[in-house]
């Protein structure tokens, strides 16, 4: 046990510090403290002493240099039991400090503003306190160190049991929150300065130099994620599940999201969630998405997101019932009457934004899940941030079972397309065709796409062979197959896809190629009447 004589107090999220510092005082605690902090307690009627006042040195440089002082370091530092420490500790004045309560400048919360300065986010940069958790984590079997405000009752329970004093258990049980904190508050100082615009800026030549292994993927890789919220469980009941944010993220979406009205969100909906919202905002004109189980069961472009949602839901209306709805735009009255007006049963619904209109309409259907994305962008609006030019700052981690594979997200549309087969697709099929191939990418493999015009009539996804997705494709589409047009994700290994489109109708294709079979596959194509464009990416999806 370690009884607790004199504690240095100075935070700067001062909830629950009343509770705390009385208690310390009622055991006789001599109390340390700075600036705001030595202020709030001392209007409590606590005796406090000024750090700088102690130090014998004022706080100087607009509060920048205070507590990085021999005589606080030594005090949290000196082994209690090591008689040469001890013997140094009273040549120089330095008087043992038993706790320390601090928690940091507010980096994040400072970061997450909008139009946020550098020089504003440089200023909340903390140094003293990371030193001092530093200092009295290290030498925790003698000084208590607390930084979660979270954790004051229980301090203070403790506290009371033992007569002013903590347990061995307690002190390790800090210390490890300690470096917790600080691993998690660097990172995101590291992740905030080098996805700076001004600061990439600058170092992008370098690391446009280096070799894009080396750049992108280091040796090592420290991932902070913090718990947005706990889920009831996750895929299935009996799996437990909780969902965090990436700190690093500077990206738009579900991780960002703000549930407006409805039942709690599951591990399911989340996942559907972003497969919604990371389609639509791959078109710049208004666009509306419907998932089942991450994959589109339709998606469609059109002059307005009232008749989007309607050409989407019209490709397979039977699967969307219990669907995930993603927009790019404002929900409005109009398109809140349409939802509810044609959907059978939608789960949630996810957009930039609700009018007032809308939210009315949708608050007759309470367990109906609403979110809106704060600073949405769309994928060209992106592209135009310093921080995502000629290198998409995101990356797409996939857990396997004790590992991680990293990779950069799929935002590289198309490379070199070109025309391969005799007959040549119309400007208008062309658009089509590349309204296909924009959705192809958000299905999973092996994916089949249908279009007409800029809505989807049919998606076969995640089959083990290619035809089988076409099959399965034109089998949704029904008679709206004639006459469609087919996106592939990857490219046909043989000719039989091609016959099946043939006669399902399918007038052009576009894929990536790169097959060996090419040839027999513009044969094909040529022998049919059919047009294909090659893109030279692939489009995966796992």
């Amino acid at each position: 046990m370690v009884k607790i004589k004199r504690a240095l107090i100075s935070v700067s999220d001062k909830s629950g510090i009343e509770s705390l510092a009385k208690t310390l005082n009622e055991f006789g605690v001599e109390i340390l403290s700075t600036g705001g902090t030595a202020k709030k307690i001392k209007g409590l009627g606590i005796p406090v002493k000024d750090v700088s006042e102690y130090t014998g040195f004022p706080e100087m440089m607009d509060g920048r240099v205070k507590t990085l002082h021999p005589k606080i370091h030594g005090g949290l530092l000196a082994l209690r039991g090591e008689k040469s420490h001890m013997d140094q500790a009273r040549k120089h004045s330095i008087e043992m400090i038993d706790m320390v309560v601090v928690n940091l400048y507010p980096f994040e919360k400072t970061i997450a503003k909008p139009n946020v300065t550098l020089e504003e986010a440089i200023e909340n940069i903390d140094i003293g306190g990371p030193s001092m958790l530093r200092s009295a984590a290290k030498n925790h079997k003698s000084v208590a160190i607390v930084t979660n405000p979270a954790s004051y009752p229980d301090i203070i329970t403790e506290l009371k049991e033992n007569e002013g004093s903590l347990s061995e258990s307690t002190l390790k049980g800090l210390a490890v929150e300690v470096f917790r904190r600080t691993s998690e508050y660097d990172n995101a100082i590291y992740q905030y300065l080098a996805n700076h615009p001004d600061i990439f800026a600058d170092i992008l030549p370098r690391v446009e130099a280096a070799s894009s292994a080396s750049a992108r993927f280091p040796e090592s890789m420290n991932l902070v994620f913090k718990k947005a919220q706990g889920l009831r469980y996750g895929e299935n009941p009996h799996q437990k599940a909780a969902f965090y944010k990436d700190l690093s993220s500077g990206e738009s979406g579900i991780s960002n999201a703000k549930q407006l009205q409805g039942k709690e969100l599951s591990f399911n909906n989340i996942l559907d969630l972003n497969a919604a919202i990371e389609i639509v905002k791959d078109f710049t004109e208004p666009a509306a998405s419907v998932i089942k189980h991450t994959n589109p069961c339709g998606a469609a472009v059109a002059d307005s997101l009232s008749k989007a949602y309607v050409d989407a839901l019209d490709c397979d209306c039977l699967s969307a019932f219990g669907s995930i709805v993603g927009f790019n735009g404002v929900v409005n009255r109009k398109l809140a009457e349409t939802v509810c007006k044609n959907a059978d049963f939608v789960e949630c619904i996810i957009a930039p934004s609700y009018d007032g209109e809308a939210m009315e309409i949708f608050s007759k259907k309470k367990n109906l899940r609403l979110l809106e994305v704060p600073g949405f962008k769309r994928t060209s609006e992106k592209e135009m941030d310093p921080r995502f030019r000629g290198d998409d700052r995101e990356m797409d981690y996939k857990k396997v079972v004790g590992g991680l594979l990293v990779q950069d997200m799929d935002s590289c549309f198309r490379r070199n397309d070109r025309v391969v087969t005799k007959k040549k697709p119309t400007k208008e099929e062309i658009k089509s065709l590349l309204f296909a191939w924009t959705i192809v990418k958000h299905v999973k493999s092996n994916a089949i796409v249908l279009c007409q015009g800029r809505k989807t009539v049919g998606i076969g996804a995640g089959q083990m062979s290619r035809v089988d997705s076409v099959i399965i494709a034109c089998r949704k589409a029904g008679d709206r197959v004639r006459g469609s047009l087919l996106a592939s994700d990857a490219f046909f290994s043989k000719p039989d896809a091609i016959e099946a489109a043939h006669k399902a109708g399918i007038k052009a294709i576009i894929q990536p190629g790169g097959s060996k079979n090419d040839q027999a596959i513009i044969e094909s194509c040529d022998k049919h009447g059919i047009s294909m464009v090659f893109t030279g990416v692939r489009h995966f999806k796992h």
